[in-house]
């Protein structure tokens, strides 16, 4: 692959409940990049302040939460006319803003879970079981199944915490599938088992809790239509570079689109790299492609793509 770039930044850490998360994304890519022959700097941010080095040709973001997910680092990187990966700021907001992203999912006609935007508990119209989730974060941090109302209560004070609000989902009973993006290469769906049925901040983050089959044992036909959500909720967003769209799939087959993480998690054994590794995409590589796709959302919204 022909460089554009020698001397990149990796922006890690930040302000966000999710920032240790980040730290481990950050330093894997850094590797990663490294091995990949590029010069790396690590930065890790403790607030909202963005210092680099002299001489960055391009950042590649590996922040989780807000600042990072959420457009801000990247109306900076804009103003700065530093090239970074990933998507622009306004798909970033989107993205993150879980009530945005299922309107722009509605929108697209892809299926989305019954669902409702709520401030008290009593506002609740739909029956349990329900999921709940604060509107902006990530890790599943904040995110209950409620399945007796005797816990509901207790629940939604917890998720509130997070946000001003909460959203209430139908719980799907069935299978939790993931699929990733890399630039203009979608990858085969992942199927992710969890302890209970429920993947926590716990179990995705702690080793052996989860079993991921990759790719998903599933038949071509519903390989192909997660992928065609997956890659459709992509460009409805408006994202470029990388995402995942975590999906559930109940026990009749249908296929249901819960949310687009424009940054995912980025350790060697997170999703999207296990993904890319069942295409034949090592860790380095992968990197490097999500790399030289780092573009301005101003210059052009089609410098994402490998090659473009």
């Amino acid at each position: 692959m022909k460089r554009r770039f020698q001397r990149v930044a990796v922006l890690m850490g930040g302000p966000s409940s999710e920032r240790e998360v980040s730290r481990a994304s950050g330093r894997a890519v850094a590797g990663g990049l490294r091995r990949a022959g590029y010069e790396v700097v690590e930065v890790d941010l403790e607030g909202r302040e963005l210092v680099l080095p002299d001489q960055i040709e391009a950042v590649f973001i590996a922040l989780h939460g807000e600042f990072g997910e959420d457009g801000t680092v990247q109306e900076v990187l804009e103003e700065r006319a530093i090239p970074y990966t990933g998507s622009g700021p306004t798909a970033s907001r989107a993205a993150f803003d879980k009530v945005i992203s299922k309107r722009i999912f509605v929108s697209a006609g892809l299926p989305v879970a019954p669902y409702e935007v709520i401030r008290r508990p009593e506002e609740r119209t739909l029956p349990l079981p329900v999921v709940i989730k604060p509107p902006r974060q990530g890790s599943s941090i904040g995110v209950h199944r409620v399945m007796r109302e005797r816990d509901w209560q207790g629940a939604f004070e917890d998720t509130l915490r997070y946000d001003g609000e909460v959203i209430v989902e139908k719980f799907i009973q069935g299978r939790e599938l993931t699929v990733g993006v890399v630039c203009d290469t979608v990858l085969d769906p992942i199927e992710i088992r969890a302890p209970r049925g429920e993947y926590s901040y716990h179990a995705k983050y702690t080793a052996g809790a989860t079993e991921y089959l990759v790719p998903a044992p599933l038949e071509a036909e519903q390989a192909a239509l997660l992928k065609a959500y997956g890659w459709r909720g992509f460009v409805a967003l408006g994202c470029r570079g990388l995402g995942r769209m975590d999906m559930r799939m109940d026990d009749r087959g249908d296929v249901y689109v819960l949310e687009m993480n424009n940054i995912p998690g980025f350790t060697e054994t997170s999703l999207l790299p296990k993904a890319a590794r069942a295409a034949g995409i090592d860790f380095p590589e992968l990197c490097a492609r999500i790399m030289e796709s780092a573009g301005l959302e101003k210059r052009s919204a089609a410098r994402g793509a490998v090659g473009g």
